[in-house]
């Protein structure tokens, strides 16, 4: 009996050498303090080449089609990660970000916008008054200017603001920001609209990541030991490590097991 507890011990004790192994192999390098968990990437050598983010003298930006964009938080569990919505231009009520018309996702990439959003617009014009935004006088916008004591207390004598939730589609890549629609922003998630202004969390957009696919190889020597390089059976024409046998592809962790 002790034999055995000793061999199934061993066992285990493989087993999680090997997870480790794999781990090590794809998951990039810590940022900073923060974790980069696979498939997000911060190199050509870890992680999936899809999820690229980048790591900036120590903290993680998302870059955009045009603008790149602080990240707040990542979780690996949901497949989410958090953004800092741009800053307001001084005295202004006006976002830095509409020189590049807002956030725009590339929507060729496993990104998009979550319906986890409150959207709140400043400086509008009429032509949002025929939206399904919420653009009267109890959207939450109103409540945000008066209670802020920030950037968007310049927004008060704008002439029209308004307030929507994400959709969270597969389509949902763009936050537009422009001089005739509105010219500021920002973005909270998972509001709850029955708190006042001074409990709303900090600024952020949610987005979220499509769970990755078996990587794509050259060779065997590309795969962990669970894994060979083989056709995929989607038919893409590319080669990836495949499962052997007994295990199945983890896409959180990025290992056969």
């Amino acid at each position: 009996m002790a034999s055995i507890s000793k061999r199934l011990l061993l066992f285990v004790a493989a087993l999680l050498a090997t997870a480790e192994m794999a781990t090590s192999i794809t998951r990039c390098p810590d940022c900073g303090g923060a974790a980069v968990p696979y498939p997000l990437s911060t190199s050509p050598t870890c992680g999936d080449q899809l999820y690229k983010i980048r790591c900036d003298v120590g903290s993680l930006k998302f870059d955009t089609v045009n603008n790149t964009y602080p990240i707040i938080s990542i979780n690996p569990l949901t497949q989410r990660l958090v953004i800092r919505p741009s800053n307001f231009i001084p005295n202004m009520c006006v976002t830095v970000d509409i020189a590049h018309e807002g956030i725009k996702l590339n929507n060729t990439l496993p990104f998009n916008v979550t319906s986890g959003n409150t959207i709140l617009y400043f400086n509008c014009t009429n032509l949002l008054l025929g939206s399904p935004l919420n653009c009267s006088s109890t959207s939450l916008c109103h409540s945000y200017i008066k209670g802020s004591r920030g950037e968007a207390t310049k927004c008060e004598m704008a002439q029209l603001c308004c307030t929507f939730r994400t959709g969270g589609s597969s389509n949902s890549y763009m936050i537009r920001v422009r001089e005739s629609w509105c010219s500021a922003y920002t973005s909270f998630v998972n509001l709850d609209p029955s708190l006042g202004v001074g409990q709303w969390p900090e600024p952020g957009l949610e987005l979220q990541w499509l769970l990755p696919r078996e990587p794509v190889c050259n060779t065997e020597t590309d795969c962990d030991g669970n894994a060979v390089c083989g056709v995929d059976p989607n038919g893409t024409g590319l080669r990836r490590c495949v499962c052997n046998s007994g295990f199945v592809w983890d896409p959180v962790v990025g290992i056969c097991s």
